[in-house]
């Protein structure tokens, strides 16, 4: 029987919740009727993340594992778990919890109606700070005016999306990687879904300002070439501020008006300049940076293991879990409402 949906799970240092996240996963997988696969990929983790999952796939073989040999980041572990998917449907969730794997169901629903991306829409942000809320509605914002791709606000990785879209995605060799954007990019039939995203059930974020910050440099620099032209704008402004400042210098030499010698003002603007010039060199280097990595040409990521994959290659049929269907519904129908 093939296999109808992929739950790809990217992980790093998740010890204190991927029980959890498998057991939510499975109840909800079980009752959508759906044969079905779960890939965890481990991104180098240092805990006891990949040990927990062994012994999940020593005893259910409907999940599968694969370990990086070092940390590869968010992104590359998404795209080797697209890359190993067998399913028709591809759903891509992170481990902490926070986004509710009932969900999925109302994601497989429309994606039986004919959408082809299926994305989760956070109508509201629990246990988030104000700095990221701002933050994150002003980087999807200024990402929206330097590019022509449309990521939707307020969504991250949590989405499902087609076969076909999927073996688009894996063609695409980027060194970095901006999933959302490559999806938006691909384009196909789309609509969204909303939920509520949860406060993390356990363990500290894994993306700190400085990831972040580092996410927002690939999700611009990926699809938008238009800070490169800041440089040509700010020549233009710069040189012509500085023909006005230099017609008032000559003026007031002139008139013999308000000439007084002092150097304040030449440090002032010999600093304001450098530090454009060494911005805008930043910027150039950012993109330099990303074509020499694009040239070396180097795998996206070395796997170390897989576990789970030769049972499907044998035709083994999935384990069930026990649960309560009673209780997986009223859960499936809160988050609907």
């Amino acid at each position: 029987m093939a296999i109808g949906c992929s739950i790809i799970v990217p992980m790093f240092n998740e010890e204190e919740v991927i029980r959890h996240t498998y057991t939510r996963l499975k109840q909800v997988m079980d009752f959508s009727g759906e044969k079905y696969e779960i890939i965890f990929v481990n991104d180098g983790s240092a805990d006891r993340t990949a040990e927990i999952v062994e012994e999940i796939c020593q005893r259910d073989s409907d999940v599968r594992l694969i370990q990086f040999s070092r940390n590869f980041g968010h992104q590359i572990a998404i795209s080797a778990g697209m890359d190993y998917a067998a399913g028709q449907s591809i759903v891509i969730i992170d481990a902490d919890l926070q986004d509710p794997p009932e969900v999925i169901l109302e994601m497989l629903d429309k994606w039986k109606e004919g959408y082809e991306v299926v994305y989760g829409k956070r109508v509201k942000r629990k246990g988030e700070s104000l700095f990221k809320k701002i933050t994150a509605l002003m980087f999807y914002r200024l990402l929206g005016k330097l590019t022509q791709v449309d990521i939707p606000l307020d969504t991250g990785d949590f989405r499902l999306i087609d076969r076909k879209v999927c073996d688009v995605l894996k063609g695409l060799k980027e060194k970095n990687r901006f999933v959302r954007g490559l999806v938006g990019w691909a384009g196909f039939r789309q609509t969204r879904v909303e939920y509520v995203r949860e406060e993390r059930f356990a363990g500290v974020t894994k993306y700190p300002l400085r990831k972040m910050l580092r996410f927002a440099a690939d999700g611009i620099t990926s699809f938008s070439h238009k800070p490169l032209k800041i440089a040509s704008y700010l020549g233009f402004v710069l040189s012509f501020s500085s023909f006005i400042y230099l017609f008032i210098v000559l003026l007031q030499k002139w008139l013999e008006f308000g000439m007084v010698p002092g150097w304040a003002s030449i440090v002032a603007i010999n600093l304001f300049f450098n530090g454009i010039v060494l911005m805008l060199l930043g910027v150039m280097g950012e993109y330099i940076g990303r074509i020499y990595d694009e040239t070396k040409d180097r795998p996206l990521y070395i796997v170390r293991e897989k576990l789970g994959f030769e049972l499907e290659e044998a035709g083994i049929s999935g384990t069930k879990s026990s649960f309560s269907e009673e209780i997986l519904r009223d859960q499936v129908e809160e988050y609907a409402g």
